[in-house]
């Protein structure tokens, strides 16, 4: 053996210097990844840094009391109600059989194909004086008019709250739910055995056991509810979100809109560290050896009644509503199916999806790969980085993305007017490319978060075998890992092509002249008070948002529990 030391020392060389080299080239690429991901970032910091101080004095005495109050009230309404919807129904769903369970157990996935925008306008139209609750109301008691009987205003803050949490919960259903079918059933089932009540199993057990899912569907949940503009500005809410969009599109402020911007972007952060440091004694962990355990305990008469109501009531107001409004609207409209607008509007939405989505996988498959093939601490921290982007609102990206490649279009146009007396006007900021790229910079956590889940599931022994039958890390992945993580690349590029096709904050600031999508058609048509002419295209991206949620619910319970 000691013989043979000096014979292995030049290989063991080799293939260290190897190994060097493959990390070297991945944190290459994951670096060009997380400079791309926090470019905008940096952009919006050196244009609001650049503003005066009068500026920042002036918003603060006008502009950010007062939004800031708004948009903290807002996202606490939202952990509440959210939150509470989240994981009330699915502790039922997981933990008893009522009527419906079933069906309740998908179907309270659903509202996570509805855009929070569409769910305002059509909430409202439901429920404003011309809509068909309040219309029944004066049929029954023979009132003339509104002011002969109280109706909630939808239009107002608790509006917004009620409206966007029936929409977001979905978030913490489904990794609280999770927490609960795999783990909180055995636990709730040996309180029970110790005399434990129901009302005792839930509070003192399963929700401590389900803080950190909790926390990470709140999350996820707040961070959407921030990025919105459509819904909040049709509520008459004004966020923090708005006032960005308003200061630097109404007043034609840019350093007052930036300035805002960067001050959402510290707050965001602040939240973000503030919840990893709440739950930074806490792990979120699931056995792979773990199966749900069979049966719920039943819940008879009025107890599953109820059951079955706190489980269809949010469905109804997240998906049902929405669908019913839009159905009935759209069958009025048909003759848009020859609207060329409505087809381009289609066209451009289904072109920047696909180009984002595939992006985003690309990059976010090449960074996963990276950190399996080498185990690099330094780029799963660039990877954390390049994560960040999911966290940041679509107009605060908006502003960071436009200044960048404005400024580069406006290089290489004076260059060409320069050498060739050519003007190529604006190449990247005058065309779909800039949405594509907020979409990349958004969604890349998502695309990544699908990944690398499908690269855990992949034992590390199949990497091993195939190096060694003689494979390298390139036929390994293009003969192994590819085949098998295809469903897993699948889900990453639908979830990331369906929240594009959605996307608006960022679309309706950075879309160039005469580019519709069809979230902005939707915008459009709701800004001019005629919401019915862009319930078509609301019905066709709703209708895109189903085959993600119902692949990914399906997904979800056979991992889990055999229904």
């Amino acid at each position: 053996m000691s013989n043979a030391a000096p014979l292995l020392k030049p290989i063991v060389r080799n293939r260290l210097r190897l190994k060097r080299g493959r990390d070297r080239g991945y944190l290459v690429g994951a670096t060009a990844v997380a400079l791309t991901v926090i470019l905008p970032l940096v952009a919006l910091a050196f244009i609001a840094l650049s503003g005066t101080s009068t500026n920042w004095r002036h918003l603060a005495e006008t502009i950010l009391p007062e939004a800031s109050r708004i948009t903290l009230l807002l996202m606490l309404g939202i952990a509440l109600v959210a939150g509470s919807i989240g994981v009330v129904t699915a502790w039922l769903v997981a933990s008893f059989q009522f009527p419906g369970r079933r069906m309740f157990a998908w179907a309270l996935v659903l509202p996570l194909a509805v855009p929070t925008y569409i769910a305002a306008y059509s909430v409202v139209e439901f429920l404003h004086f011309a809509g068909p609750v309040q219309t029944a109301i004066r049929d029954i008691f023979g009132f003339q008019s509104s002011r002969e009987y109280w109706f909630p205003e939808i239009r107002s803050l608790g509006g917004a709250i009620l409206i966007l949490s029936s929409v977001l919960y979905p978030y913490i259903f489904l990794t609280v739910r999770l927490v609960f079918v795999m783990q909180g059933r055995k636990a709730g089932d040996v309180a029970r055995t110790l005399g434990a009540s129901r009302a005792a199993v839930f509070v003192k057990i399963l929700l401590p056991m389900a803080r950190p899912a909790i926390a990470i569907g709140v999350a996820l949940a707040l961070m959407e509810a921030v990025n919105d503009i459509g819904a909040v500005e049709f509520l008459g809410v004004r966020t923090l979100t708005f006032a960005v969009y308003s200061t630097w599109l109404n007043r034609g402020d840019l350093y007052g809109a930036t300035q805002i911007a960067l001050f959402m972007l510290a707050v965001i952060v602040f939240l973000v560290l503030v919840e990893r440091f709440a739950r930074r004694q806490q792990r979120f962990t699931i056995n792979r050896g773990d199966r749900p355990q069979e049966g719920h305990e039943p819940l008879r008469g009025w107890r599953g009644a109820l059951a079955a109501l706190a489980c269809a009531v949010p469905i109804a107001v997240g998906f049902g509503i929405p669908i019913l409004v839009l159905g009935g609207f759209a069958l009025r409209r048909l003759d848009q199916l020859a609207d060329p607008q409505l087809w381009r509007a289609l066209q451009h939405t289904v072109v920047i999806a696909t180009a984002a989505g595939l992006a985003t996988v690309s990059a976010g498959f090449a960074m996963a790969y990276g950190i399996r093939l080498t185990g690099s601490r330094r780029l799963a921290a660039l990877v954390r980085v390049a994560a960040l982007g999911y966290a940041v609102p679509g107009t605060v990206l908006a502003i960071g993305i436009l200044i960048p490649l404005a400024a580069f279009d406006n290089a290489v146009d004076a260059v060409m007017r320069d050498w060739f007396g050519v003007s190529t006007g604006l190449l990247l900021s005058g065309s779909g490319f800039a949405i594509v790229y907020a979409c990349f910079v958004r969604f890349m956590a998502m695309g990544h978060g699908a990944i690398e889940s499908g690269f855990s599931k992949l034992s590390p022994h199949l990497d091993m075998a195939a190096r060694t039958l003689g494979r390298g890390p390139g036929g390994t992945l293009r003969q192994i890992l590819l085949p098998l993580m295809q469903p897993a690349l699948l889900t990453a590029f639908l979830l990331v092509f369906v929240d594009a096709t959605k996307e608006l904050s960022a679309t309706i600031l950075l879309r160039p002249f005469d580019f519709e999508t069809l979230a902005t058609f939707v915008y459009a048509q709701t800004s001019r008070a005629a919401f019915e002419d862009g319930a078509l295209a609301a019905l066709m991206i709703v209708m895109v948002g189903i085959v993600p949620v119902v692949l990914l619910t399906r997904s979800i319970l056979k991992e889990t529990e055999r229904a």
